[in-house]
């Protein structure tokens, strides 16, 4: 890690990046794990509310309890949650994002240099003249302040 042959640095960055992309990875793994457990309780406390303890129990909403249509929508955005971790982060993860930031740096330089050609087309820097060729050739026996 700390050597002065610019391989080995290179290879510790991409296991550093490895390294955090893996742990990015466990993260989000670890969230979603989380999300399922309070979604679980959730739904249980919520069928309590309504069933054990009475709270609601009027309340219907196109024909089904109340705490049906909340744990549904819960469910809805659990699975939004899961497809985002176990599959959007497969197909759009840090390989991707790397292809899409060199494919836009490219397409950068390419307008970079278009615009430098299209200047230099257009406005033409001049030339300097050199003193030397501004100074008329002198004598060599000539003393040099005259």
């Amino acid at each position: 890690m700390f050597s002065k042959n610019t391989k080995s640095k290179d290879l510790d960055r991409d296991q550093r990046e490895l390294f955090e992309h893996a742990q990015d990875r466990i993260k989000q793994k670890k969230r979603l794990t989380q999300h399922f457990v309070i979604f679980l309780a959730g739904s249980i406390l919520l069928i309590v509310i309504n069933v054990v303890l009475g709270y609601g129990k009027d309340v219907k909403l196109f024909g089904a309890d109340w705490f049906v249509w909340a744990i549904l929508l819960w469910t809805f955005f659990f699975l939004v949650h899961a497809l985002n971790v176990v599959i959007t982060n497969k197909f759009m993860g840090k390989d991707w994002e790397q292809k899409q930031m060199d494919k836009l740096v490219e397409k950068q330089k390419k307008k970079i240099e278009e615009m430098r050609q299209k200047v230099a087309v257009d406005m033409p820097v001049p030339e300097k003249k050199s003193n030397l060729q501004n100074q008329r050739p002198t004598d060599p026996n000539l003393p040099l302040n005259s």
